[in-house]
């Protein structure tokens, strides 16, 4: 059965680490939602990189494949943030495939070399990955947002989509689009009280796909890797809350 949650089958450079050995169903499918998160954005930053929808095409493909093969391993994950080692890998991609453009085509070496030089941060200085990365984050926050309304009935993702798409409307009116869209009445209070609750937990399941890309350095880089990813004005109070929380843990 497919793990519900990332947490449930390790961290995510434990998966990427994890190649060779006898097929694990845990590690192929975690491997799959990790794809599933992360595609798009490798994709968008592919065609926007290459400006050439076949090219962006195979390459994403052989990506997946080599990462569903546990092609990437052997990958320090105290050094650097997932997403560097992402676009360390796709650079490597990148400059494989000009490099056959201009020779006989060559197959591209799968051994550790190949994204050992991936911990530099070259995604920090790329506005292209960046982007397409921060808005792969959000992409999941609000997936899990609205997953987790179709479970609860909590209409914290109606709530906050409605506010999103109509930012200059007042409440009694946002009351109203919302009434209609959950076939029940909705006061204005209740939907200030509600849009509250909607945005801390938006802000905390954003923070936490934050958390999850990054190694065992998280406590100290993840305010820094929300002030790269321009996330830090959505989850200023969550990483607050964060803190908070591991403190009385103590």
């Amino acid at each position: 059965m497919e793990p519900d949650h990332l947490s449930q089958i390790g961290t995510l450079w434990s998966i990427v680490n994890r190649a060779g050995g006898p097929e694990d169903e845990d590690v192929t499918a975690a491997r799959q939602r990790l794809l599933q998160r992360y595609g798009g954005a490798v994709k968008r930053y592919l065609l926007g990189a290459l400006r050439d929808a076949e090219a962006a095409d195979e390459l994403t493909q052989e990506f997946a494949l080599r990462f569903m093969a546990g092609k990437y391993k052997g990958v320090d994950r105290e050094r650097g943030k997932f997403r560097a080692f992402i676009k360390g890998v796709l650079a490597h991609l990148i400059a494989d495939h000009f490099r056959r453009l201009k020779s006989e085509p060559r197959p591209v070496a799968l051994n550790n070399e190949e994204v050992s030089d991936a911990h530099g941060d070259p995604a920090d200085a790329d506005p292209l990955f960046v982007e397409n990365w921060r808005q792969a984050l959000l992409a999941r926050a609000w997936q899990t947002l609205a997953d987790s309304e179709a479970e609860s009935g909590q209409p914290f993702h109606t709530v906050l989509r409605l506010r999103a798409d109509q930012p200059d409307l007042r409440s009694a009116q946002m009351a109203e689009l919302a009434s209609t869209r959950l076939g029940r009445p909705v006061s204005a209070e209740s939907f200030r009280q509600t849009l509250h609750r909607a945005r801390d937990r938006f802000a905390d399941l954003l923070l936490d796909e934050v958390a999850q890309t990054l190694g065992d350095s998280v406590d100290d880089d993840l305010e820094q890797e929300l002030i790269d990813l321009n996330l830090l004005t959505y989850c200023q109070d969550a990483l607050r809350r964060r803190a908070a929380a591991k403190d009385s843990g103590r």
